[in-house]
């Protein structure tokens, strides 16, 4: 699976390393341009995203909604349904353990993989854990953090033997650990693709690249997980897998890199993955701007307040939130001028649309970004469609 990463003497070397440099001043930016108190909003909804997406990617299309219902143990009547939303709580919960540290340091490490497929798997409902050969037509049992022990084939690619899995792996760890930052971005999509060449797992190693690459960036850039990659992916999702697989292509003559597989079609994977991640990170910045997100927000709530669905003090609660990043409970009367009973009333109507959130009856309240609000307050974050029914 050679070359693992783009040689320095790549006459494209100099332009991807520029790429890279955009990629993290664009990220830094991000983060300082962010109003104060939304980063854990945010890091909360990029999980529904990029669980979205991740699933649209793998051909299972579970309604943000829907995601946002398992997370609060809401399921569907309908079995189909129900696993899906099973699954999508399986990915949001692993990436809310890659996001609080759980894969740092590893997230390229054959243990460290094996940790996200089982953390994975072991939450998905029985009949999402058996997969059949095509060609045979047997079933095979997905064991959760268990390498595969069959011979696969991945379209045109014959993935190499069972028993040469451990080895590859250990090759991928040590191409891909200790690296600069540069280098680390720049390596970003070889380690998507080559994990994926390897197929470590009879199952689920789509999710478990991307999930890596998005533990990589964190390892890389310390995004805050309040952007992600997977969106941008998922968009051009022809476009991810025909690279993906021009990147199993053979050299392509002398002036091809000196491995086994193309260099050629590696350096065209990585221009369009940090090309993709430069733009989810500039979308994700125009949403959240200060005057963009405060405008959206406070024009939703005003609305709300003219259908009568909210108290007429709903929008100064709001705006106090968004000013501080977070309010304590015992400040409130004073702040809306009302008694007591009001300002209970307007706070707990606010916690049950989802705009405020808040760790426990007496903690302060927070802004929060429900996905059922997604389109007034992050508009294109999501596809737009009707509420799914249960």
């Amino acid at each position: 699976m050679e070359p693992m990463r783009i040689s320095t003497g790549s006459a494209e070397y100099l332009a991807l390393s520029d790429l890279a440099m955009e990629l993290a001043r664009k990220s830094e930016g991000f983060k300082r341009s962010m109003p104060s108190g939304t980063g854990r909003a945010l890091s909360d909804l990029v999980r529904s995203m990029n669980c979205y997406y991740s699933n649209l990617i793998e051909g299972h299309d579970t309604h943000p909604i829907d995601i946002e219902r398992a997370l609060n143990n809401d399921y569907s009547d309908d079995a189909k349904k129900r696993d899906l939303q099973k699954e999508a709580r399986a990915h949001i919960e692993v990436q809310r353990w890659i996001d609080e540290g759980g894969l740092a340091g590893r997230a390229v490490a054959a243990e460290g993989l094996r940790d996200v497929h089982r953390r994975f798997c072991e939450e998905l409902p029985d009949d999402l854990l058996w997969v059949e050969n095509p060609r045979t037509g047997e079933r095979i049992r997905v064991v959760p953090g268990e390498l595969r022990e069959n011979e696969v084939e991945v379209g045109r690619h014959v993935a190499i033997s069972p028993a040469a899995v451990p080895r590859f792996l250990e090759h991928f760890e040590r191409s891909y650990s200790g690296l600069g930052e540069t280098e680390a971005l720049i390596s970003l999509a070889a380690a998507h693709h080559r994990l994926l060449w390897i197929h470590p797992f009879i199952d689920g190693n789509g999710r478990v690249a991307r999930l890596m690459s998005h533990a990589m960036l964190l390892d890389a850039l310390d995004t805050g997980g309040v952007w992600s990659v997977a969106r941008g992916l998922a968009r051009s999702s022809q476009d991810y897998k025909a690279k993906l697989q021009d990147c199993d292509s053979p050299r392509r003559g002398d002036f091809d890199g000196r491995g086994n597989l193309s260099e050629a079609a590696l350096v065209g994977f990585t221009r369009y993955f940090l090309t993709t991640c430069i733009d989810q990170i500039e979308f994700m910045e125009g949403l959240v701007s200060p005057d963009k997100i405060r405008e959206r927000i406070i024009g939703w709530c005003k609305s709300q307040v003219d259908a009568g669905k909210l108290p007429k003090q709903s929008p100064m609660l709001l705006e106090a939130v968004l000013f501080r990043g977070e309010i304590k409970r015992g400040e409130l009367m004073d702040l809306l001028q009302v008694a007591r009973r009001t300002t209970t009333r307007v706070v707990s109507e606010l916690l049950e649309t989802g705009i405020l959130a808040s760790d426990s009856v007496k903690s302060p309240l927070r802004i929060a970004f429900p996905a059922k609000l997604a389109p007034e307050i992050m508009p294109g974050l999501f596809p737009e469609a009707r509420m799914p029914r249960k």
